[in-house]
């Protein structure tokens, strides 16, 4: 939306600068475009309807006057005997073409505007159903969520909420919690390699809830929560457990920019994990730890 609202300053700018060029000394010569853009408009719809049976002579009569109308005032106008009248005629052209985009931008500017105004009210909608909100006051449930600023935040603070990851170790958590940030290149069915039954068990939970979200969304008309990605889980947790690079990428398709990208992300969510969430600090913090070694630490400030 910013960049349509700054195509059409751009666009506003560009057919003042267009207005001014076309000005003639002899009366108002936008005026006079306006006659002859509606004389084209007009041959044009003449042009298209000739030949449909539905096209009656009267009708065809009533455009010709209408057309013979618009001539007439073009010639009784006072720039129509400009010298320069042509010169004129080519910059209002291409200042009304400007104007006909900027129109149909702000058409999408306000259908958009439109459609985030609904989905902002469905999403608080959502969220006082889930206890988040009350009005516009965010209730305990809230002030966690406004403290996680991931994709899949909702489902994250729900998974807070319930303890599902209370009792995990810190290699455990970070596992677990990948499945919030990471998203596979290819989405056919497949199924991860699972660390431990903890995450496996965890996971499921996850699973759990995100389709109750999905459903409960799907019930106020608004899709906000992506469907949790194991396929980060193993890797993590490999290198969280103190393994090399090599072994922990062996099978895999993943590059290591990409194993360094996706580690990072991880990292930046546990920071907002121990932020939101005073009994899993301890552990967030040591997950980091864990996570920053390597090339993890040099090379993470270049990404």
């Amino acid at each position: 939306m910013v960049s349509l609202v700054r195509q059409i300053k751009k666009n506003e700018s560009a057919r003042d600068e267009l207005l001014e060029s076309a000005k003639c000394h002899l009366g108002d010569f936008e005026a006079y475009a306006s006659l002859r853009s509606e004389v084209k408009e007009l041959e044009k719809l003449l042009s298209k309807r000739d030949g449909r049976k539905t096209f009656d002579n009267r009708q065809r009569s009533h455009m010709e006057g209408e057309i013979d109308n618009l001539r007439r005032s073009m010639r009784n106008h006072a720039c129509h005997s400009c010298n320069d009248r042509e010169t004129h005629a080519r910059f209002a052209e291409r200042a009304e073409r400007l104007a006909r985009e900027s129109d149909g931008l702000r058409a999408r500017v306000e259908n958009r505007t439109n459609v985030i105004a609904k989905t902002f009210d469905r999403i608080c909608d959502v969220l006082t159903h889930l206890g988040y909100i009350e009005g516009e006051k965010p209730l305990a449930q809230g002030q966690i969520l406004a403290k996680i600023y991931a994709e899949s935040d909702l489902l994250l603070t729900e998974t807070i909420r319930e303890g599902i990851l209370d009792s995990l170790s810190a290699p455990e958590l970070l596992s677990v919690v990948s499945s919030m940030i990471f998203q596979s290149r290819s989405r056919e069915d497949y199924a991860p390699k699972m660390p431990h039954q903890n995450v496996a068990n965890a996971l499921a939970e996850i699973t759990r809830l995100w389709a109750k979200l999905e459903a409960i969304e799907n019930d106020f008309d608004v899709k906000t929560q992506k469907e949790p990605d194991f396929g980060f889980a193993y890797i993590s947790y490999r290198w969280a457990q103190g393994n090399s690079l090599t072994n922990v990428l062996k099978g895999s398709d993943m590059s290591v920019g990409d194993f360094v990208r996706s580690t990072k992300q991880l990292m930046d969510l546990l920071m907002q994990i121990a932020g939101a969430s005073e009994t899993l600090r301890p552990v967030c913090r040591e997950a980091i730890k864990r996570l920053d070694r390597g090339v993890v630490s040099y090379m993470v400030d270049d990404l």
